[in-house]
């Protein structure tokens, strides 16, 4: 049973999804049952509610041939998207949440993960609400560390073209939010202080690479020499990745201050 257990987790997609959600959400997982301690609960911080549940669950239980319990995604999903993905391997009516409008995914390695990723981030979209349209409230605007990946887009002409350009839309940001962009290698270093000034414009795109459905729209405040705040830095103070939009560290905060960087 112990080798079962290994192979299990060794196959699972869990700690995947996981850090996903920590690196474009800020989501930590919150573990709320002491019977079923590796049940995991991803929630909104603004509005509490969930978008996301991993559970492992016996496989008899989810009519699953072989043994032992295999890793599972409950995400809320359009209806006819769910009704659709259903007749395909890997998705499974909701366990222990509403039908209609969850779903449940194997994270046994059936379905790819980054299918996966992007059923949680609609899932993340879909239970939202309406926090993040309204325009943050004098005082209480947020400050973002979002990644800009040269390969696919060229910040730097588009900024040097436009004062303002949009940007793929992280459901957290509102109007108002300070946005500071890092530029991936080779510049890897934080160049642009911008701020949100629309969001959540729909925009349809996806080239297998990027994908995106809403669009917001940055305007630059200010550029900063890739020598002021390159990785080295960044990583010294309480930032271990940049993979996708999150909250700006109080460290870092504290040492663009104590820098006097406008």
């Amino acid at each position: 049973m112990k080798e079962k257990s290994s192979s299990q987790e060794k196959t699972s997609l869990r700690e995947a999804v996981l850090q996903f959600a920590s690196s474009h959400h800020g989501t930590l997982p919150e573990y709320l049952w002491a019977k079923h301690p590796r049940y995991a609960v991803l929630r909104h911080v603004e509005n509490r509610k969930w978008y996301g549940v991993i559970l492992d669950v016996p496989r008899k239980r989810l009519g699953l041939s072989g043994e032992g319990p295999v890793d599972i995604l409950d995400i809320k999903c359009d209806p006819v998207l769910g009704s659709s993905l259903r007749a395909t391997p890997g998705f499974l009516p909701a366990y222990h949440m509403h039908k209609e409008s969850w779903l449940t995914v194997l994270l046994d390695g059936t379905v790819e993960l980054e299918t996966i990723l992007g059923l949680l981030e609609m899932s993340h979209g879909l239970t939202a609400g309406s926090q993040t349209k309204r325009p943050a409230e004098p005082g209480l605007q947020k400050a973002w560390l979002v990644p800009a990946n040269p390969k696919y887009y060229d910040i730097e002409t588009a900024f040097s073209r436009k004062k303002e350009i949009r940007w793929k839309q992280s459901s957290h940001i509102a109007v108002g939010d300070l946005v500071y962009v890092y530029v991936a290698a080779p510049v890897s270093a934080i160049l642009y202080k911008c701020q949100a000034v629309e969001v959540d414009i729909p925009y349809h795109f996806d080239n297998g690479k990027v994908r995106m459905s809403h669009v917001m729209k940055l305007k630059r405040l200010e550029q900063y020499a890739p020598s002021l705040l390159p990785w080295e830095k960044i990583k010294n103070l309480g930032v271990s990745s940049i993979r996708g939009p999150r909250s700006m560290p109080d460290q870092l905060l504290r040492q663009m201050e104590a820098e006097q960087i406008p």
